[in-house]
């Protein structure tokens, strides 16, 4: 269970960092005239963000989750896939990534690294983190969860970042 909290504390680091980097960003965009959309529902994702983490924890420590060579080390490299996707991301949207939706007027929609192959890319790192984190130590009712309230919270945001993203040229 040590190393398993502490992978849960590296991932909560990483939320740290992306933050950093999100209001470094918003900055710059409202420093651009930049418009934020959906503001509403971003309460709710911190949220559930904060949940998937706590979850992972409490649920192993207080439901003794055992370990699982075959699936834990799967997931756990499913863990390190979908930080590497999400940090792609972060890194090819520069400036215009965010963790709220934000338009900066006559911006250009960035087409390049993941985005060339799915729309959304961020998101995909989310479905598998969402889901692998507890399962890399079998927990299964905070991944079921998660997935199930980060699907409905998706088909929100989706919605107002597909809209936002069509206000850019």
């Amino acid at each position: 269970m040590n190393w398993y909290a502490l992978l849960v504390v590296v991932v909560a680091l990483e939320r740290v960092a992306e933050l950093v980097v999100s209001r470094r960003n918003l900055a710059w965009s409202r420093a651009r005239g930049g418009v934020e959309f959906g503001a509403r529902h971003y309460p709710a994702m911190v949220v559930l963000h904060t949940g998937l983490l706590a979850g992972c924890v409490l649920e192993v420590l207080l439901l003794h989750r055992p370990f699982v060579p075959a699936l834990g080390w799967t997931m756990f490299a499913l863990v390190l896939a979908s930080q590497a996707l999400r940090w792609w991301c972060i890194a090819t949207l520069g400036r215009q990534w965010n963790t709220r939706v934000v338009v900066v007027p006559d911006a250009a929609r960035v087409a390049a690294g993941p985005y060339r192959y799915v729309p959304h890319p961020n998101y995909v790192a989310v479905v598998v983190e969402g889901f692998a984190l507890p399962l890399v130590h079998s927990a299964w009712i905070t991944a079921v969860l998660f997935s199930v309230l980060n699907a409905a919270l998706l088909r929100v945001r989706l919605a107002v970042e597909n809209d936002a993203l069509a206000r850019l040229r």
